[in-house]
């Protein structure tokens, strides 16, 4: 539940599931005519990898016991309590997509089964019902990551069209051409592209900041590139395949001395870790309902509340109106001036079950139970022999999270994830 499995641009990543030994395995693989080397052939020039599931023996130190928070926990997710291959299945696409635990599940139930209906725009009983429970979740979201207030959290299909809406709102509305927009190369495409095609569309500028020697993006390489045609710089907290974890806080604060604002990809810091945006002083984040234990088709963006105010509507439609008339419309305050149509509203209330769910365990729990997975991780994985590792080596000065990027020597990830998929 509380590990990661990653997968980008070339990169098998795998994390260790509660008290799972890792294991070389022997790739010993089937008779290359066979029908399963054929299918895997077919796939080589696929530089991407997904594995759901993998079967391995649970076995594992003292300090990850049955009496771990991933034993405790595990009883509470149903997909869980299955067999692949015929074996308890293993999960390890986490940071891909969560599982989601009873509570989140019953959530969703009781939406749909009790008060489904919609919001903002009914006066009886069922919708003043969803209303109120849609905009809890909104306030529990706001606790969450310490916003201010509850109309700085905006809700979003996912953390990408939050992404998107600040390209296209602010971006749109705030850049000019020669302004520059900077970024890493570790960045999700979901970070590159909305601002690729925002420049394209007001002609600024992208620069990207490098790696350094740790495999970690050079954050004194990012303060050497901030000036004056500055704008925005954008981020992740903790990255989808280093698994390093960036030091937001100075990042903000240079930002902000060269007059540039800073939007946050918190997709794999939000679910793992305490994260306080007024502490970050950033002025966007985003983040992704699924990657936190909730359900698919809802993510959320923070914004300051002043910085929502400026910004124009991304979409037009119900519920972003004030007033409209043939030749005019005026629009609403934030958060519903971006909020067009009916949203995910049971999707909405299944988040606030799974911050509910997770601030029930504790954030500094998970937190520093991620850590000793992440170090049992990276220390086993270092002596399976042709292992290569990306990203940072863990250390008193180098955090690195439950997560882990590998490529093995002569051998396609693609095999590798497919093999131990299907081992029993």
């Amino acid at each position: 539940m509380l590990t990661h499995f990653s997968c980008l641009q070339r990169f098998l990543s795998t994390t260790i599931m509660e008290g799972v030994v890792l294991k070389a395995p022997s790739f010993t693989f089937p008779n290359p005519n066979s029908t399963f080397r054929s299918s895997i052939a077919r796939r080589r020039y696929s530089y991407y990898l997904s594995v759901s599931a993998s079967t391995v023996r649970e076995t594992g130190p003292a300090s990850i016991g049955s009496a771990s928070l991933g034993h405790r926990t595990r009883p509470d997710f149903p997909i869980l309590h299955q067999e692949v291959n015929g074996s308890k299945l293993v999960y390890l696409d986490n940071a891909a997509t969560s599982q989601k635990p009873v509570a989140v599940l019953k959530a969703l139930q009781n939406y749909y089964e009790g008060y489904n209906s919609n919001v903002h725009r009914g006066i009886h009983y069922l919708s003043a019902k969803a209303t109120d429970e849609y905009e809890l979740a909104r306030k529990k979201v706001a606790a969450f990551i310490n916003a201010a207030e509850s109309r700085e959290i905006v809700f979003t299909r996912n953390a990408t069209e939050a992404i998107n809406l600040v390209a296209y709102s602010w971006g749109l509305a705030n850049l000019k051409p020669g302004d520059e927009i900077i970024l890493t190369i570790a960045e999700h495409h979901s970070a590159i592209v909305p601002w690729q095609l925002a420049a394209q569309k007001t002609g600024a500028v992208l620069k990207f900041v490098n790696l350094n020697e740790n495999e970690i993006p050079d954050v004194l390489e990012l303060k050497g590139m901030l000036s004056a045609k500055t704008k925005l710089v954008m981020v992740h907290h903790v990255s989808n395949v280093l698994a390093s974890v960036l030091p937001m806080e100075d990042i903000v604060r240079w930002a902000h001395d060269a007059g540039a604002k800073v939007l946050v990809d918190a997709c794999q810091s939000v679910p793992h870790m305490v994260v306080d945006v007024q502490s970050l002083d950033a002025d966007f984040l985003v983040a992704s309902s699924h990657k936190m234990c909730g359900p698919t088709g809802v993510g959320f963006l923070y914004g300051k509340a002043n910085h929502l105010s400026d910004m124009p509507p991304f979409l037009g439609g119900g519920e972003m109106i004030s007033d409209v008339y043939l030749d005019y419309s005026t629009y609403a305050e934030p958060p519903s001036r971006f909020e067009a149509g009916t949203p995910a509203i049971g999707e909405a209330i299944g988040l606030g079950a799974a911050i509910d769910y997770l601030s029930g365990i504790g954030m500094k729990n998970i937190h520093d139970y991620g850590m000793e997975l992440a170090n049992y991780l990276y220390e086993n994985l270092c002596s399976v022999p042709d292992v290569r590792i990306y990203g940072p080596k863990p250390s008193n000065k180098v955090q690195r999270v439950a997560l882990c990027s590998f490529n093995v020597k002569n051998i396609h990830p693609t095999d590798i994830a497919t093999f131990l998929d299907q081992q029993v």
